[in-house]
């Protein structure tokens, strides 16, 4: 592990995200639940306010709003970068007037609407990938050669359409889906972590991964999503020694040990 990734804690506001639907809606729970993972070691804090997995419901952007401006408030002492996920454009305007960091589209900033605003932003960008430009997770099948080339042919287009619209490439990040975004198919997650050197060196950006609880590891452990953490931990491991930039994760703490020791056993 050439460098330690940068740790993404996640803070779903939300009624329905599967990994713990509804435990951090309310400000007060989101916000104790964002201080603790800094506590625990986190780099950014991701703050979620509309599910993206398959059985999740529409939030509108409006609602993604309130529920995000008062834990932004609540942070507002907080030394930690803030990143916003959403697929919104109205969240995304949000995002950038509140200045935070970072922002993740899991559909990959499709909209040329608001490119210009993107571009007059200083916010990191996750350009995230999916077999589907949806706001959420689809079940549908492929095969890891066919997730394979559609990572290569999205992140060909997209990072040259933002490029274009006055995006400084220096801002960008590439995410190339995990679980459900890739499909039904494990197999087609396994394949893209074995490829996180390939993917840093053909699109020259840093990767972000995000693994933790997802379904592919369910699928191949048999396990519950309460039961999920080790393989997830193993996953998160993988990906840091193979040189991922940054790694989105619910349980910062356990994360943010396992890579001191994989640290002192190769140093």
């Amino acid at each position: 592990m050439e460098k330690t990734p940068r740790i993404v804690g996640i803070v779903n506001i939300t009624e329905d995200s599967f990994s713990d639907g509804g435990r951090y809606l309310a400000t007060d729970a989101a916000l104790q639940h964002a201080r603790q993972l800094a506590e625990g070691g986190a780099d950014i804090l991701e703050l979620g306010p509309a599910s993206s997995n398959p059985d999740a419901i529409h939030v509108s952007g409006k609602d993604q709003i309130a529920r995000l401006e008062p834990v932004i408030e609540g942070l507002s002492g907080c030394d930690l970068p803030i990143s916003i996920d959403s697929t919104d454009p109205d969240v995304l305007r949000f995002g950038i007037e509140a200045a935070v960091s970072m922002l993740n589209d899991v559909r990959g900033f499709p909209d040329p609407r608001i490119r210009e605003e993107l571009a007059d932003s200083q916010a990191s960008l996750v350009v995230v990938h999916s077999l589907l430009a949806l706001e959420r997770a689809a079940r549908n099948d492929a095969t890891p050669e066919q997730v394979l080339a559609s990572i290569d042919r999205f992140f060909e287009m997209r990072l040259g359409e933002l490029v274009r619209s006055g995006i400084s490439e220096d801002r960008l990040i590439v995410d190339p889906g995990m679980g459900f975004f890739l499909g039904s198919n494990p197999e087609a997650s396994i394949a893209v972590l074995r490829r996180i050197p390939e993917l840093r060196a053909r699109f020259g950006r840093p990767i972000f991964i995000s693994v933790s609880k997802k379904s592919f590891l369910r699928a191949i452990t048999g396990r519950a999503v309460e039961q999920i953490g080790p393989a997830t931990l193993t996953a998160e491991i993988h990906a840091a020694r193979e040189g991922a930039d940054y790694v989105r994760t619910h349980d910062v703490s356990a994360l943010r040990d396992a890579l001191k020791v994989s640290e002192a056993l190769n140093s």
